[in-house]
């Protein structure tokens, strides 16, 4: 009679085990992570933990200190570029392991490996698009351009080791959180991680494109209405490079083919596959005022890219001294090197230029093998790779078999589709300037000891994609701003749709020469500036593109031509986070000029007495924003969905600057009245009956508590596997996609920076997160409330006698070969 009880326990216990031991689904397996030892529990840092600590590293060449200040903030002293490029891999992959290998697996195509094929094969969709972009393959190319460089590839290897000792003595216990939970461990290191950080960052900034929607709309509007949905400059543009600068005539003179109006222009065929895409609003400020308009008669540079409000944050704050330089700044966890700050000579600072380096061409197949395309009157053989990959959860890899040409690898066909679920009746091959050869990690090697405007200038010669504004401002006084990159020469219209493959005429003819890209020295003006608006006027040789955010740009030149002499580093930050909207500016007097208040009850005079009172600013606060956000949002979508409704086609809508322009000049434009009804509608009709739609809107975000425009807009710090318990959620920030302060959902100012370059620097920074990626640690979210709060931490400089300065000095780690 024993036996049974026995043996009931044994198989008790035994199921247990295996439970505990076994991942089920998305939960890792309970025994691991709630074990005291090693698992969840360990991740739990204590408040007041000791970093103090002296320490031996195989790698390091000689002694070095890092001095850690009250918000962890390292301040590195080395004795060569090599041991601090080290080191900095040491301390990234100390505080930001799992962030920065993760992210190097989204670049690789390798998602599926760790969070399986997704929802609707989601992951596994995404890890093909990856791989068909030609990312590793692109990696691949900068890795060869990188080791070319002996500095970069020493740098590069010191890097690597650093992250790699790190890893080499990590104990199970130490292991970040995520991996614990996603149940999966860190491989070595290498240098093509680096590269495909890089190019992972080259495909966030310059990975946007619409060839496909605006292709689909040129086959289904007509040439008229084509033209009034999708102008090519708005008239409210103010371009990086004032209106009315004369440029050189263009060194390259691009052919347009001879077949362009009947095989391009006026094609009318459509696509059916749906791309991959970064987020569009991946932008940025930058500006650097000349002395003579400071109150220090100091320049002052200010910076604030926009990103995806990530946690574990995009940033990792850190002061590296060598005999060569003394640089403060951000840097990428996942790469060497600071990439927006300032020296003891000179400071710079990044946005994207918005400029358009990918292209599509229709391929045609001799047959189904595809092994075979036809390109200037042949059949050319089609190179081929095979994708092996890894899904986890599923015994068998995925092998995606991808054709290549002349032009690159061929994105979608047949077999894939990218993100439609309409199989591709054509095959489209992609050409990414970021697939070139190039080493931009070279550029920000230099910049770090660069000490005036020719270091400056040399620097960038080496960045080729994704192109970028750089702003520059030094100590002897002078400011400048480049839109480098490496930028293919266009005719006009080149690559706004998808373009035929079965010939070279269509290729890209050459790049547009390093000294014609937009720039600008120490203009009379006193200030250089770019908010990813348009860089020049029409008078610029190359065509350029269509798609550049004209507001922020318009603001900030507003703001800074009107400030007179004496501006401060105050007046920067308080400009950095302007909530002013220039375009509800606009379009509020054209609202309240066509609504038809006697047709409005009680309750919806009380929401237009608001939006008449409100003034412009998209503070946290306001109810303004929420009442013209949905009232904007109803005009668009009564104005334009009767016409793009009669399409299944994924078609791109126009921009809210195209809407505005047009109706500010044509109150009878074209779109305003209803296809599907007999009556001709009016402005005014269409406006009144936007703001009526907005009212059951307004009442619900009023029932929800959600009518003030922080609220409603509600901005997150959100952690990388977007998880609401290691995200920052509810955020009270104002701001919004026109407003300098670019503060959205998920997205914007990702690193606040304003630099005095007077004789002592004056510094300035906050971004919206924390030096540590540990989700239990006091150090995971230290900055997001100051940078809600649009408050600035002093950027403190270390300086060699301040070694033993105990008020600021937290922690040491001492390090010896």
């Amino acid at each position: 009679m024993r036996v049974i009880p026995f043996l009931i326990t044994f198989l008790l216990t035994a199921g247990l085990i295996f439970c505990l031991d076994t991942q089920w689904d998305k939960v890792p397996p309970l025994g691991k992570f709630l074990s005291p030892q090693h698992g969840c529990w360990q991740n739990a840092e204590p408040v007041g933990k000791d970093f103090n600590a002296t320490l031996s590293l195989p790698g390091l060449k000689n002694k070095a200190e890092v001095h850690f200040d009250e918000y962890l903030i390292p301040h590195v002293y080395a004795n060569s570029q090599q041991d601090a490029c080290f080191i900095q891999g040491w301390l990234h992959a100390r505080f930001r392991l799992w962030q920065m290998e993760f992210q190097t697996h989204a670049a690789a195509g390798r998602l599926s490996e760790i969070l399986g094929p997704g929802e609707g094969n989601s992951y596994l969709k995404y890890d093909r698009s990856m791989r068909r972009l030609g990312m590793v393959y692109g990696a691949k190319k900068a890795l060869e351009e990188i080791e070319k460089d002996p500095v970069s590839k020493r740098d590069c290897d010191a890097y690597t080791a650093g992250v790699n000792e790190y890893i080499k003595n990590l104990r199970e216990s130490e292991l970040p959180l995520e991996y614990k939970l996603l149940n999966y461990r860190p491989e070595p290191w290498t240098n093509l991680k680096i590269a495909l950080f890089i190019k992972y960052m080259a495909y966030d900034l310059a990975g946007h494109d619409n060839d496909f929607e605006l292709t689909n709309a040129k086959s289904f509007f007509n040439k008229e209405a084509f033209a009034k949905l999708y102008p090519p400059v708005q008239d409210s543009v103010d371009p990086i490079i004032p209106k009315g600068t004369t440029f050189l005539p263009a060194g390259i003179q691009p052919k347009i083919p001879a077949s362009a109006d009947s095989l391009y222009f006026n094609n009318m065929d459509s696509v059916m596959a749906r791309e991959l895409k970064p987020e569009k609003s991946n932008g940025s400020n930058n500006w650097a005022v000349s002395g003579k308009k400071t109150l220090s008669h100091s320049p002052i540079l200010c910076n604030d890219p926009h990103l995806s409000t990530n946690l574990p944050s995009i940033w990792y704050q850190m002061q590296i001294r060598t005999p060569g330089y003394n640089v403060y700044g951000v840097s990428f966890p996942g790469a060497p090197y600071v990439i927006i700050g300032f020296n003891d000579s000179c400071s710079w600072g990044i946005t994207n230029s918005e400029r358009d380096v990918r292209d599509y061409y229709t391929i045609k197949f001799k047959d189904n093998t595809r092994q075979a395309y036809w390109f200037n009157n042949d059949w050319k053989t089609a190179g081929q790779w095979i994708d092996t990959i890894k899904v986890r959860g599923q015994e068998l890899p995925f092998y995606d078999t991808v054709a290549t040409t002349v032009f690159g690898p061929v994105m979608y066909d047949a077999g894939f589709a990218g993100f439609s679920d309409v199989p591709a009746a054509k095959s489209y091959a992609v050409h990414w300037k970021a697939n070139d050869p190039s080493n931009e990690l070279a550029t920000f090697s230099r910049l770090q000891s660069a000490t005036n405007y020719s270091d400056y200038k040399q620097a960038l010669e080496y960045f080729k994609t994704p192109g970028q504004n750089f702003v520059f401002a030094d100590k002897r006084g002078e400011i400048a701003i480049w839109q480098q990159g490496e930028f293919p020469a266009k005719w006009k219209g080149q690559g706004e749709f998808v373009m035929p493959g079965e010939d070279s005429s269509y290729m890209w003819q050459g790049n547009i020469r390093a000294f014609e890209n937009p720039y600008m020295i120490d203009p009379e003006r006193g200030f250089v500036s770019s908010a990813n608006q348009l860089p020049v006027d029409t008078s610029y040789p190359y065509f350029l593109g269509t798609d550049f955010p004209p507001y922020r740009g318009l603001t900030i030149n507003r703001f800074l031509s009107h400030m007179d002499s004496s501006i401060t580093p105050s007046d920067m930050m308080k400009l950095q986070t302007e909530n002013y909207d220039v375009f509800a500016d606009m379009a509020k007097p054209l609202l309240l000029r066509n609504i038809d208040e006697s047709r409005l009850s009680g309750e919806g005079k009380n929401y237009l007495n608001i939006f008449k009172l409100w003034k412009l600013r998209n503070d946290p606060g306001e109810e303004g924003p929420v009442i013209f956000n949905r009232w904007w949002d109803h005009l668009e979508h009564i104005i334009f969905d009767d016409e793009f409704s009669k399409t299944s086609l994924s078609v791109m809508r126009p921009y809210e600057s195209t809407l505005l322009e047009a109706l500010l000049k044509d109150t009878t434009y074209q779109f305003i009245d209803n296809i599907n009804t007999p009556e001709k509608e009016t402005l005014q009709q269409v406006v009144t009956e936007a703001f009526l739609k907005s009212i059951p809107d307004l009442v619900q975000a009023g029932k929800d508590d959600r009518l003030a425009w922080g609220k409603y807009k509600d901005t997150w710090a959100r952690h990388l596997l977007r998880l609401p318990a290691l995200s920052r959620m509810h955020l009270p920030i104002g701001g919004g996609t026109h407003s300098i302060n670019a503060a959205k959902q998920f997205h914007g100012p990702s690193w606040r920076m304003v630099v005095q370059l007077s004789e002592k620097t004056e510094a300035y920074g906050v971004y919206p997160g924390g030096q540590s990626g540990n989700p239990g640690s006091s150090y995971y979210d230290t900055f997001i409330d100051y940078w809600a709060a649009g408050k600035y931490y002093p950027l403190w400089v270390m300086d060699k006698d301040e070694r033993e300065n105990k008020n600021k000095i937290k922690w040491t780690v001492h390090l010896k070969p």
